[in-house]
């Protein structure tokens, strides 16, 4: 029963009565009017299932990405008993020891030191001088689609193409790229809402597995230095910024899972999107030039493949008239927060032209995406050599969701010529 209205919202258990259920297949594949009630009668409230504290404005959600009363960990200021928190399940330590040294789950002065020495790897003109690599293994991997006349254009685009790219970036060697996707399925299903004993078992085997592959790789760059960003690190583990083995680790598992999970799943998502609303597909399609680049954007926000980015609350704060204490876990809405009427005009509808489209798909302040350049420019270039080569590229049969709802995406895209 929700409690009664503080400011404007609601606290206790108002979630109950919204539609909100994340483990619901349902509400996976379609939470949107769960999120529209939310944020006109529960825009901040307790959900007792995780013990988070629900966030579905998009002025809110924007808001306390940028502040730092609110952190990705507490550890940096806290021990757990001093902030009401349970310290980790040490047979979950492996996994624990890999994410908690990686980019998005450190703070400053860490966080600002990691940051600094991967961002050259991120910069424009990095990131341009990929181009022509990325298009052209855009166009192979489209081509080879055409070439089957059609199939799960998940697993024959989406997902190979950003696993290449920064596999190459990285330096993995070609014949050990099929390793990569398996091990960072199995660690990202940590990031679901109360993950079950066994996605637990397998997030610590592939933390392990990951780790140990990755050393023997910096091992490798440490005899032998080439120009991939793995040498990079370790040439700057040398130098003044000192550099850990378990950072490099960490931060080479971040760059690969981050790299690629969010490419994956807008294509997926932006495409069933497209064929959703087929006036949107024939536009683009008419104006491929003018319009991949507000398109890509646009399916960022439309179906957005994080819905969900989580926060530690490190002092007392007040959102949208509601107190949230200390030692309380936030959940960022950005599924909902992308389709707020309040910042963005006719939400639910795809609009591949829309020019005011500040989504927070890849999040905001410190921790904003280091690699959405990289992102936009695999999807632009996916798209773009799908729109161009395959122009009567059509769906077979409509796609099943994956169970996960934090990082939501399809099971497969069946698609014909």
């Amino acid at each position: 029963m929700a409690s009664a209205p503080v400011g404007g919202a609601s606290v206790g258990s108002a979630s109950e009565g919204s539609g909100f259920d994340p483990w619901s297949a349902a509400f996976v594949a379609h939470p949107y009017d769960a999120y529209a009630t939310l944020r006109e009668h529960a825009p901040v409230t307790r959900y007792e299932p995780t013990g988070q504290w629900l966030v579905s404005r998009y002025e809110d959600v924007s808001a306390l990405l940028r502040d730092r009363r609110l952190g990705r960990t507490y550890t940096h200021r806290y021990t757990h008993e001093e902030f009401g928190r349970p310290a980790p399940d040490p047979a979950y330590e492996p996994f624990h020891t890999l994410n908690d040294h990686g980019l998005l789950d450190l703070e400053a002065p860490d966080h600002t030191r990691i940051r600094r020495l991967v961002s050259k790897a991120f910069t424009p003109r990095m990131v341009e001088s990929l181009r022509p690599t990325v298009r052209r293994l855009a166009g192979e991997l489209v081509d080879g689609l055409l070439a089957d006349g059609g199939g799960d254009l998940i697993a024959a685009v989406a997902e190979p193409l950003p696993v290449a790219v920064i596999a190459e970036m990285l330096g993995v060697p070609e014949a050990d790229r099929g390793l990569l996707r398996p091990w960072s399925a199995d660690i990202t299903g940590m990031f679901e809402l109360n993950p079950s004993a066994e996605t637990a078992r397998r997030a610590v085997t592939a933390s392990t597995e990951f780790s140990d592959y990755l050393r023997g790789l910096i091992r490798e760059r440490r005899a032998h230095p080439g120009e991939d960003l793995i040498s990079g690190l370790v040439a700057a583990a040398e130098g003044t910024d000192a550099l850990t083995e378990q950072e490099m680790v960490s931060t080479c598992v971040l760059l690969l899972n981050a790299g690629h999970e969010a490419t994956v799943n807008t294509t997926g998502n932006g495409w069933w999107a497209l064929f959703r609303n087929p006036a949107q597909l024939a536009l683009l399609r008419g104006s491929v030039d003018e319009l991949l680049p507000t398109a890509v954007e646009e399916l960022m926000r439309y179906d957005t493949p994080l819905q969900m980015f989580e926060r530690w609350v490190l002092e007392d704060i007040e959102v949208a008239g509601v107190t949230v204490p200390r030692g309380s876990e936030v959940a960022l809405l950005f599924g909902s927060a992308n389709r707020d009427p309040a910042r963005f005009t006719a939400p639910d509808r795809l609009d591949v032209a829309r020019a005011d489209n500040p989504h927070i798909t890849f999040g905001a302040g410190i921790h904003f995406c280091l690699g959405a350049p990289l992102a936009r420019m695999e999807l632009t270039e996916s798209y773009g050599a799908l729109l161009r080569r395959a122009p009567g590229l059509r769906l077979v049969r409509e796609p099943a969701w994956r169970p996960g709802y934090v990082i939501r995406g399809l099971e497969e895209l069946i698609v014909e010529l």
